[in-house]
């Protein structure tokens, strides 16, 4: 019977290792997770949403709309990926072509994202408030003026 318990105990132990999932090591998209949910901000013309995925594969997957009247008047289709280690911000907005926006800086409570080459915005940011505000803000220049749009979303309920 003793003999038996070790065989068992020994069959146990040299398969743990190849039974358990590894569990990869955390990657720079992970320090976003606080992005993640449904995020809402209620003008007198109408209300603006972006719903995140969390992190997850590498990439956090999003969309956003702006309902204005009973209708969508606007929609994007948003990805923030990692290639090489790095972060890209991926936009499809409604009728536009996709632009990619690399990661310019990072903290705890906000990264921003820029692309001087691109219309506007050339670059993207958000930052985070508390556990039920974020800020997005888009800015760059358009005929050589600074410009600048914020969107201070509150966590949806």
């Amino acid at each position: 019977m003793l003999r038996f318990v070790l065989v068992v105990m020994a069959v146990a132990m040299a398969g743990r290792d190849a039974v358990l999932p590894q569990t990869p090591a955390p990657g720079p998209i992970d320090q976003l997770a606080w992005l993640s949910g449904c995020w809402s901000m209620t003008r007198p013309d109408g209300v603006t949403e972006e719903q995140w995925m969390k992190p997850s594969g590498g990439t956090m997957i999003g969309m956003g709309r702006t309902v204005r009247g009973g209708k969508t008047t606007e929609y994007e289709f948003l990805q923030i990926r990692e290639a090489g280690g790095k972060l890209a911000y991926v936009a499809k907005p409604s009728g536009q072509a996709e632009a990619t926006f690399p990661i310019a800086s990072m903290s705890a409570d906000a990264v921003t994202f820029e692309n001087p080459a691109h219309d506007f915005p050339q670059r993207i940011i958000y930052k985070r408030l508390s556990e039920t505000s974020v800020t997005a803000r888009i800015e760059g220049t358009v005929n050589g003026q600074a410009r600048g749009v914020d969107f201070p979303y509150t966590r949806c309920k």
